[in-house]
Order: structure tokens, then sequence, then C-alpha cells
């Protein structure tokens, strides 16, 4: 904890395109314990504290305190780490702070995601109560009513309630503050980043239709509804949150598919994509985001050389149905029938000759129907 800088936790490479996790009201950055792990993989992952909440000074804010001021400590927070521009997600009041970034700091933001959040928090009124009841009785009674507030019946995460009561109270009040004076209703068509609206379908104090507001007034902007999830959406239904987060931020599972069809041609995909059922759903879309959006999609090497590789692989493993479709996606990505062959005398050395001898047969299987398709 500094008095300087919100408290935070990085993961994930440094060299990845930095995330930005902001938190709801009462939370801390433990809120991302199920989500932010699994997006560290394709990013710098940076989540932190609101003043006063988790491992965060109180003193950073004050009485009277603004959204914009809580967004100004985020971005001296991204400063000090060297990040320029960045992606963003932030719950409830986490979202706010997204929205004014998204307002009065585009060139910071690469794209956004509101989470259970809002435009406007429903007027002063309720949050002017609670803040003087902050102030006045501290957070016990409030934590009390938390799971209420956040989870759909039945369902808690102990360590977010405890995060609640022991917040300070005077921080929370001038976060309560801070919701008492938002609302960005007016300035969302000025919006230009990709924007990705998620709302929990139970939300008692976001509902739906507040979500939807957003979406409607920014131009491209998606909206997913996370059926069973409440408030913090992202404790609660954390697969839903990261299924949309990943396909939002990264885009690798539409740029996937893409790169799959090119490789592997369109009757081969469309054939995968009519027999996929419930069970093989999720492998599909980990083939399209992962090996086609995240791997195939490096230029580090070319589509050849990826054919070779991948090639010589199949032939190691024994993998001949495998390898029949990836002959065909060699000589779409350029192989001659010469260098194939090639390729094939390279596995006798290293993989040993009976392997490649499977592979020359089931490569010139398939190079004979190539030819008599062309015929």
């Amino acid at each position: 904890m500094t008095d300087i800088l919100l408290n935070h936790r990085v993961e994930g490479p440094a060299s990845a395109p930095a995330l930005l996790l902001g938190p709801s009201l009462g939370t801390s950055y433990a809120l991302w314990d199920k989500v932010a792990p699994e997006l560290s993989a394709a990013h710098r992952v940076v989540r932190w504290d609101l003043p006063g909440h988790g491992g965060s000074a109180a003193g950073l804010i004050g009485a009277g305190a603004t959204v914009g001021d809580l967004a100004g400590l985020v971005l001296a927070l991204a400063d000090a780490l060297g990040i320029e521009r960045f992606a963003y997600a932030g719950v409830s009041l986490g979202g706010a702070v997204g929205l004014h970034l998204a307002v009065h700091h585009p060139d910071r933001l690469s794209s956004l995601a509101v989470i259970c959040s809002s435009a406007h928090f429903n007027g002063a009124k309720p949050w002017e109560e609670r803040a003087a009841l902050a102030r006045r009785q501290g957070l016990a009674d409030l934590a009390e009513g938390a799971d209420a507030r956040w989870f759909t019946p039945g369902f808690t995460v102990p360590g977010l309630v405890r995060d609640h009561r022991e917040a300070d109270p005077e921080a929370y009040a001038a976060c309560c503050d801070a919701l008492a004076a938002f609302d960005l209703r007016d300035r969302l068509p000025e919006i230009t980043v990709p924007l990705l609206a998620i709302a929990g379908r139970e939300d008692p104090a976001t509902p739906p239709a507040h979500l939807r507001e957003i979406a409607d007034a920014v131009a491209g902007a998606a909206l997913v509804e996370i059926p069973g999830a409440s408030h913090l959406a992202p404790a609660e239904r954390p697969e839903a949150v990261l299924t949309a987060l990943r396909a939002h931020f990264s885009g690798t599972a539409g740029r996937g598919m893409e790169v799959r069809r090119e490789v592997l041609g369109d009757a081969h995909v469309d054939r995968a994509q009519s027999r996929q059922t419930p069970f093989t759903a999720r492998f599909q879309d980990f083939i399209s985001r992962y090996a086609w959006g995240e791997i195939w999609t490096d230029l580090t090497l070319t589509r050849r050389e990826r054919s070779m590789i991948t090639l010589t692989a199949l032939v190691a493993h024994g993998h001949y149905d495998e390898f029949a479709m990836h002959v065909r996606a060699a000589r779409r990505n350029g192989l001659t029938v010469e260098e194939i062959g090639a390729v094939l005398l390279q596995t006798a050395v290293y993989c040993g000759v009976p392997a490649a001898n499977s592979a020359f047969a089931a490569a010139q299987r398939v190079l004979a129907e190539d030819d008599a398709d062309r015929t």
C-alpha cells in the first residue's frame, strides 16, 4: 500500500497488451480472482483497489469525490506502470470509471467492457443517504445486506463480504459521493472505443435496462446478458464473463475462424461446424480462438513454415487423418508437391522410416484426389 498509487496486482507477460480491471464499491480486486488469471494468458492484467478498499490508502480521495477523481487515480497508476494505452473492464463503480475514461480520455483506451454498471445510478439521494450512514455508523450494517445486493439467493463469496466490512468508512462514503454525482447519459454517444456491456439478468442494483441504455447509445456497442448472475457477475458467473471478455478484447475467435477457413478451406470447416454439438462446442471455440486465432495469426513464421512444422509433428505422432487434412492445407499455403516430399524425407530421418512411409502413402492419396478434382 502507498499513499500515492492505488493498490494493485499485475499478472501476465509484461510484453502483452495491457488490460485494467476495476472493482465495484465495497469489494477489492479479489472480485476478479476467477477471471483475471485466465485473461492474463493473453494480456498484462492490472487489477486495482478503490481508495480505502483492499490495500489502497483511504486518503487517496475525500468527501465530495467524483468518478473523474477515481479515473485520475487509474491513469496515474497506468502511468506509473509505463502503460500508455490499455483495454479496460470494470464492475459497477469500476464500470463508471471506464465510461468516464472513454468520454474524457479516449486516447488512453483501446476497448472497454462495462459490467453490471450504469451511466447513472438512480439519482443522488440513495447514495447521499448511504454515505451519511457509512460516516455515522460504519460499514457493519451495510455489509450484512451485501449478499442480497450482490448475489442471487443462496450464493455468496465470504471474502468479498469481508472486504466490504473492512473497508474504510470515510473512503467508502467518498465513493458513494462519486456515485451520487455521476450521470454520463448525455455523453454516451461521444464514446468511440469498442464497447461491450455485460448485464446480470438478476441484478437489482443495475438491471439489464441500464446496460441496454449504454449499448443503445454507443455506436457499434454490443450487449450480453448473463442468466443466473446478479450484481457481481465476475464472482458469480466467471465462466460466462470470461467468455464474453475474451471475445471482446482479443477478437481471436472471429479472426481465428477466418484463418481456419483460409488454411483448411470452407468445405472442411463447414463439415466440422455441422458436426458440432453442445458437448464439442467449447472445444471448437478453443480451436478457433487459440490454435487459429493466436498461433496461426502470429507473423513470426509464415504460413508455409507453419505447414512444414505441422506436417512434421503430425507424422511424428502418427496422426494421419489430421496429416491428410494438412497436406491440402500445405498446398493452399503455397507448398509445392516437391516441397511436401522433401518435408517427408526429413521426417524419415528424424521420425522413422515406417512413419514416413505411412505419411508418403497418405500424401500421395490426397494429392491424387486433388489432381482428379482439378481435372
